[in-house]
């Protein structure tokens, strides 16, 4: 927990990220007497700080009483927003205040927010007024019902915005729709991805790296985050009465910048290279037996004949040793002849389309481009060597989760 300074303001020394950019939410020590931690991230909010502390405390009082915290984290403001919240801690107790001077970003903000937090479910909302205060109550009647996740939504009935431009319109949906796109199991998950309001239970995120970029701190939690039941509840966007608008190009650079990085995060790159490790020998086998079936100087098979065969002892071949490695934690709740056997037509169906892809582009490269017989070859493997990993993750080696009864 971040210690408490004597003039009020928690004290926090700019801290470097660990290796990789990857910040971390720590369990709690013991259960906490707080059960709720809102974060309030700014920079240059001094006009808006107090109105939004006042706000929030009118509503949270009632259902939590004393068991409640606002924790405002702040970029260094030049008004010295930090120094306006810091004198609001005088008349309202359960305020913290965070003022970073080796830091800047809004995810991040929210992130350290979190870390410094005691709550049993950590929130944000921006202090600008543009997410009214009111729908924090809603937010806090989902998670009490059970959801990992609240999230306030401008897309869902009786949500909205005020006056936003046609064009502001587009370009917030032209955002999502690139998400939905790159991440369509991430950010397809809730209708306001974009938000930047909402709660998450802490053990949702306990330990989970996160490296979040730009402001949208909400896709990195649904992307990295142990999230199970989602509930959003709508919210009227408001235009800013104070203070100016943080929106720029940058932004929305750093939005698809974060989108490519958390698509790369999930790609399984070490069981890839374990398959394509597997897919060499199978080369090796292929490469052989297509010599030794096709050459002018040795069978001299048709080359179409020669490749069906060469394939199928090179599947037989990449089945075993995928089995027995690549794919080996999985295999290994499935045991058993029969269970084996479905995982190999699966494995030999995947294979087969892969194989007539194969088969097609060799004879395209060998008997209309010119190229040498072994080099089409290797082309060929290369190009459908992603497009076997992908279906065969999806339907050889998967593994079914079973929920017990009675389990949410």
């Amino acid at each position: 927990m971040t210690p408490r300074a004597a003039d009020g303001l928690d004290a926090v020394a700019p801290v470097e990220p660990p290796p990789g950019g990857a910040f971390r939410v720590e369990p709690l020590a013991g259960r906490s007497p707080i059960r709720l931690s809102v974060v309030i991230p700014t920079f240059n909010e001094a006009k808006n700080i107090a109105e939004i502390v006042r706000r929030l405390t009118e509503l949270l009082d009632a259902p939590l009483g004393s068991a409640y915290e606002l924790i405002v984290v702040d970029d260094d403001s030049p008004d010295r927003t930090w120094e306006a919240a810091q004198a609001l801690t005088r008349h309202y107790p359960h305020l913290r205040v965070i003022r970073r001077t080796g830091e800047r970003g809004l995810s991040t903000a929210v992130i350290r927010g979190w870390q410094a937090a005691r709550g049993e479910v950590i929130a944000v909302i921006d202090a600008d007024l543009q997410h009214p205060p009111e729908v924090t109550l809603g937010l806090w009647e989902e998670v009490s019902r059970g959801a990992d996740l609240a999230v306030a939504s401008r897309h869902v009935e009786g949500g909205g915005v005020s006056d936003w431009s046609a064009f502001r319109r587009i370009l917030s949906r032209g955002a999502q729709l690139i998400g939905l796109f790159l991440l369509p199991g991430v950010v397809g998950r809730v209708s306001d991805p974009m938000s930047g309001y909402f709660m998450v239970r802490r053990a949702a995120i306990e330990g989970v790296a996160m490296n979040p970029l730009g402001y949208k701190i909400l896709i990195e939690v649904l992307g990295r985050g142990k999230i199970r039941w989602i509930a959003e509840v709508p919210y009227v966007f408001r235009e800013r009465v104070e203070g100016e608008s943080k929106v720029t190009w940058r932004l929305y650079i750093e939005y698809l910048r974060h989108l490519v990085r958390l698509r790369l995060s999930r790609l399984p790159i070490d069981r890839f290279v374990r398959f394509a490790t597997v897919g060499s020998s199978g080369v090796v086998v292929d490469m052989g037996l297509l010599y030794l079936l096709s050459d002018p100087h040795t069978l001299a098979w048709g080359l179409t004949r020669s490749k069906l065969v060469a394939a199928e002892a090179a599947i037989m071949n990449n089945f075993w040793w995928n089995d027995a490695w690549t794919f080996r934690d999985v295999a290994k709740d499935q045991t058993g002849p029969r269970p084996r056997l479905v995982r190999f037509a699966k494995f030999q169906l995947v294979c087969l389309s892969g194989l007539i892809l194969n088969t097609v582009l060799l004879n395209v490269q060998f008997n209309y481009l010119g190229m040498n017989r072994y080099i089409a070859n290797a082309i060929a493997i290369a190009i459908v060597t992603g497009y076997n990993f992908w279906l065969i993750v999806k339907l050889s080696w998967r593994a079914t989760v079973v929920t017990p009864p009675g389990a949410h």
